[in-house]
């Protein structure tokens, strides 16, 4: 049996309910409550319902989940790692850091090991890395906020990169990219809501013989169409393992290939197809006409194999070939005319 109190918690002029929000702008043919519309709360006296509207709103965006998009801030989570977490992302950092004869060289595949575990740069994994690296929090995140790589929001487990660089582009890479965003409800640097897939635009996917590219945790998915891709989000989403075009036998979540881009391989690299015909259409024309590189006197080497014992040894060290053949002068215009 419901209170007095409780009843005068409902009360609202033209049947507005505290929690609900009037429409205080009104509209034609529409009632709307006027300014001096009020609500008895807890018997005690009035508030004005808009102000009781207001300060549960507040409440509950105090209590809400964060948001998955690019405005959440670098230092959303300050939660201390649990103690086994946190052993072993020392223990991980440790042989990181051994690699390198400078410990502040490490940097960038800490980020990385940090978004192995979490999911992107938070405040807590920001603060292990200054610590680690005898680094302040500022050095550590002017880098994690320089490099797209580095997320600044929670990501989601699979993150689709739509190649909108000018090839790409030409061939119908910011299609793709709209028809995307439209399917999956999102924009650039935007998850969905059920966490699953990020969408971004990236510059080059340097794959530009197989345009347009989508990448998926940097696994090549070529030749794609709007039709394809939305395809393959909806498989990612559905919870399938789907295979790329071209690696290992099906693409692993983001937070894997974090821990991969710190320097933990998970022995993939050489699964799967490396390159496509595309690819080596180059080389293999090559052998077919028995062309070869230019020698030191920028004579074509015919019909040997600039693999052979010998080839280049009258070359500077570490130079290729072509690189040490000496330019020509450019043509110069003959007269005022050519030269316009």
């Amino acid at each position: 049996m419901s209170s007095p109190a409780s009843e005068n918690r409902s009360e609202a002029t033209n049947g507005a309910t505290v929690g609900e929000r009037p429409d205080d702008m009104g509209s034609p043919g529409t009632s709307t409550p006027g300014a001096d519309a009020v609500a008895t709360v807890a018997g005690d006296g009035t508030t004005p319902v808009r102000h009781e509207q207001e300060r549960l709103r507040r409440a509950e965006a105090m209590f809400a989940e964060p948001p998955l998009h690019y405005l959440t801030p670098l230092h959303a989570s300050e939660e201390p790692y649990p103690a086994d977490v946190l052993e072993q992302l020392r223990a991980d950092a440790a042989q990181v850091i051994a690699r390198y004869p400078h410990k502040r060289s490490a940097l960038l595949p800490l980020l990385h090991l940090v978004q192995s575990v979490d999911g992107y740069v938070t405040g807590r994994g920001v603060h292990l890395c200054a610590e680690l690296l005898d680094l302040t929090t500022a050095e550590v995140s002017g880098v994690a906020t320089f490099y797209t790589q580095y997320k600044r929001h929670p990501n989601g487990e699979f993150n689709v990169g739509v190649c909108t660089n000018t090839l790409c582009a030409i061939m119908g890479g910011d299609q793709i990219f709209d028809e995307l965003s439209e399917h999956l409800g999102i924009g650039h640097d935007e998850t969905t809501e059920d966490g699953r897939i990020t969408l971004e635009r990236l510059e080059c996917n340097a794959a530009c013989d197989f345009a347009p590219v989508v990448m998926v945790n940097w696994e090549f998915f070529d030749n794609q169409t709007p039709e394809s891709s939305k395809e393959l989000v909806d498989r990612l989403r559905a919870g399938e393992q789907v295979a790329p075009t071209r690696g290992p036998s099906h693409v692993r979540s983001f937070k894997h290939v974090s821990r991969v881009l710190a320097g933990f391989p998970d022995g993939l690299a050489d699964e799967g197809v490396g390159a496509g015909p595309a690819s080596v259409e180059g080389t293999r024309l090559a052998r077919e006409k028995g062309w070869t590189a230019p020698g030191a006197d920028g004579g074509a080497k015919q019909g040997t194999d600039p693999s052979a014992s010998g080839a280049g040894e009258d070359l500077e060290p570490g130079r290729h070939d072509s690189t040490n053949v000496p330019n020509e002068p450019d043509e110069l215009p003959q007269t005022k005319e050519d030269g316009q």
